[in-house]
């Protein structure tokens, strides 16, 4: 029954979104039909959708809003237009994919994926636009990047609550995810982006402002310092959690470090150097940055509707009965654990909750000494990225900024997170017959 449910709904939002009701209203009422046929009380989905909206905006709204502010402030104020010539100018156009996939993974190693996308995407779009290269061409490496980061390595929230659930080693899985997410990110990066850039995507953007001859461009080293001052920020209390002991600089770090401070510090920052480096009153910058918020206030609703979504497929307790029937199955424990964790990520959307779900499944595996903690882990990891759609929030994020159809979505982003998916398990299960 819950099968039918789960495939009934995806279906629906396939068919409203193609009659053009919008992702935003289209995901509600799915998500409502969805918890009323899976058996919910009225008075059950009524918090579940509200317990949605909280988790999802929590975890989300400023970060977005943020990074969204930051982006058009280094857009408007010449910085990204500054980075974005340097890099063409060092590499060249025919190098920027390895550019921006290098870009993306060092920035999404500290930094979690929301917060990179945010701060990438007003690049992406500004080096598709000025060296007139496809949008999807230059997007792909930067998402891969960032997505690939996301599930495998710590100290993202899913791989790192994997090692402590299943005792693993933090040093061992972060080398092995290493060893893993190079050659994944390549495919899943630059080559899939060769092969969808004939896919027409609009270059327009919130973040893109025509340029003026007569505007002074920022330094180079401003623009980047910055650009990636939310990232070092980051870095820093990692490197301090580790480090450092408990005293007043370790508390400092913690404090700055922390996602939604980092990103308003360099906001702040950007106001003051980029307004002023453009010649422009504050009021201006400001304007700046109601313009940036205004333009992605429906984007943060449909991402909000779809964790509505995610959320009542998890309060109806589909992802128990999922992984109690997985649990019947026989078949070696890391093809296993890669497994139940993709069924789990098509029916609830999460990938964060498809590997804790997941998790409680496989951990007597590991236990038993009959797979490797590190190895599962990334087992774990690589599944819960697997056939995302539209009942997960990130579907909508790059779908919705990139001017994505919804087929064009399926076939850049689903086509991306499953190649990671599956690259990620091949890499798993040689890397088993290498370390054992």
């Amino acid at each position: 029954m819950e099968w039918l449910v789960i495939l009934g709904a995806v279906a629906l939002q396939v068919y409203l979104t193609w009659k053009k009701l919008g992702p935003f209203l289209s995901l509600l009422i799915v998500a409502l039909l969805s918890g009323l046929c899976l058996g919910m009380h009225p008075e059950q989905l009524i918090r579940s959708v509200e317990r949605g909206v909280g988790n999802t905006l929590s975890g989300l709204a400023l970060v977005i809003c943020l990074g969204a502010a930051l982006g058009k402030i280094l857009e408007a104020g010449g910085a990204v237009t500054r980075i974005t010539t340097t890099l063409i100018g060092a590499f060249g156009k025919r190098n920027i994919q390895w550019v921006l996939l290098l870009t993306g993974f060092l920035i999404g190693i500290p930094l979690y994926y929301n917060a990179g996308f945010m701060i990438l995407v007003p690049l992406v779009f500004s080096v598709a636009y000025r060296a007139r290269l496809p949008l999807l061409y230059v997007a792909m490496p930067m998402a891969a990047a960032l997505s690939t980061t996301h599930c495998f390595l710590p100290p993202h929230p899913s791989p790192v609550f994997l090692v402590n659930a299943f005792h693993a080693n933090m040093g061992k899985t972060l080398v092995y995810g290493l060893v893993i997410t190079l050659p994944v990110v390549v495919v899943a990066g630059p080559l899939l982006g060769r092969l969808l850039k004939n896919i027409p995507v609009k270059t327009e953007s919130v973040f893109l402002t025509k340029d003026d001859p007569q505007q002074p461009l920022p330094g180079v080293l401003p623009s980047f310092l910055i650009g990636l001052l939310p990232v070092g920020l980051i870095t820093a209390k990692l490197l301090a959690d580790h480090l450092l002991d408990d005293h007043l600089l370790r508390r400092v770090l913690d404090f700055t470090g922390d996602a939604t401070i980092a990103l308003l510090i360099s906001v702040l920052l950007a106001i003051a150097y980029f307004g002023n480096a453009a010649k422009q009153p504050l009021a201006a910058t400001v304007k700046w940055v109601n313009e940036a918020i205004g333009g992605i206030a429906v984007i943060l609703f449909i991402i909000c509707a779809g964790g509505v979504f995610k959320q009542v497929l998890q309060d109806s307790g589909t992802d128990k009965h999922i992984a109690a029937l997985c649990a019947r199955w026989e078949m070696p424990p890391l093809l296993f654990g890669w497994l139940i964790t993709a069924i789990l990520r098509v029916a609830i959307g999460s990938a964060t909750v498809a590997g804790i779900t997941a998790a409680g499944v496989v951990a007597p595996l590991v236990f038993s000494g009959v797979a490797s903690p590190e190895l599962m882990v990334l087992a774990v990891g690589t599944g819960s990225v697997f056939g995302s759609h539209v009942n997960d929030s990130g579907f909508w994020m790059f779908k919705e900024f990139f001017n994505l159809t919804l087929k064009q979505t399926f076939l850049s982003w689903t086509v991306m997170e499953t190649m990671i998916s599956v690259l990620g398990l091949v890499g798993v299960l040689v890397l088993e017959l290498v370390v054992g």
